[in-house]
């Protein structure tokens, strides 16, 4: 399934990103991150289908359980003391609900920025950035890209040395060992190779010269100037909201937020439109491209 929003001037993918992980890592308000997390897995499903899927409820979810258990067993503040482990300290309630905030906020992050890795491809990185900080922009363009071009560089040499009987699955435990160490030996030298490949090609070139033009020609034009005011108006309002109190929420020692009120459900209802957009522009799309062809 396309998504639309990729399709946006790369200016307004970044603001956007930049934007809801901000407030992601920011607002512990338990409002503000059930509203971040469910619509950055919403989003990631939609980006990557099942494959999403797999990795958010076998790979996110036991994280989640596991950080929001270790922070009760080494933080022991709180004034409302459910019980008492075996070693004297207190098991307290604002511990635990802050152990869950935390571990949502994280994974919320991640999911976040797995979206970002699916929309802000490389050249509209550099498209961005390439003229401000070329130098720094081709390396974030790189680190961004070294995981999922490193897994799969990582399983072409594994089975590559699986035709040949040296893969870390064969053999007793210090010659699997020793098979680790030659594959991983390969693709230390293949990433060493790859980005001094990438500086070379980039300088030759003509990267982070004067007058060089981008590779790809994005046009800014009404579409993205809806979006763009779209974001800021939201992004503006959450903001100030924010500042105003209405995403406060503390968990020490005892958990108090902003009370109920006109002001913080707006603010709330502002952050989920915030974070729905990618969504409400492919909703959007999807009831345009319908409406066209039923006019065919």
């Amino acid at each position: 399934m396309k998504d639309a929003f990729s399709s946006y001037h790369p200016l307004v993918n970044f603001l956007y990103f930049v934007m809801v992980i901000a407030c992601s890592m920011f607002f512990l308000h338990p409002a503000c991150l059930i509203i971040s997390l469910f619509f950055s897995f919403a989003y990631s499903i939609y980006l990557n289908g099942k494959k999403a899927i797999r990795f958010n409820f076998l790979v996110m979810l036991p994280m989640l359980i596991i950080t929001a258990l270790i922070n009760p067993a080494f933080n022991h503040e709180g004034v409302t003391i459910l019980t008492y482990l075996d070693n004297g300290n207190p098991l307290t309630l604002e511990s635990i609900t802050f152990g869950v905030a935390s571990a949502a906020m994280l994974i919320t992050v991640i999911c976040w920025f797995s979206c970002y890795n699916a929309v802000m491809t490389s050249d509209k990185f550099i498209y961005l950035f390439g003229k401000l900080i070329p130098a720094m922009s081709l390396i974030f363009s790189m680190v961004l890209r070294f995981v999922p071009t490193f897994k799969a560089q990582f399983q072409r040499v594994s089975d590559s040395q699986k035709c040949v009987g040296r893969d870390i699955s064969n053999g007793g435990v210090m010659t699997r060992i020793r098979h680790g160490i030659r594959i991983m030996s390969i693709m230390i030298t293949w990433v060493l190779e790859n980005a001094i490949e990438t500086s070379d090609s980039m300088r030759s070139r003509g990267y982070g010269l004067k007058g060089r033009t981008a590779y790809s020609n994005y046009t800014f034009d009404r579409r993205d100037q809806w979006a763009l005011g779209a974001l800021t108006l939201v992004g503006g309002y959450v903001l100030i909201s924010s500042l105003c109190g209405a995403m406060y929420f503390r968990y020490y020692p005892s958990m108090k937020g902003h009370g109920l009120s006109a002001f913080t459900i707006s603010a709330l209802g502002s952050y989920a439109v915030m974070c729905a957009i990618p969504l409400i522009m492919n909703v959007w799309e999807d009831r345009k491209w319908k409406l066209l062809q039923s006019k065919i």
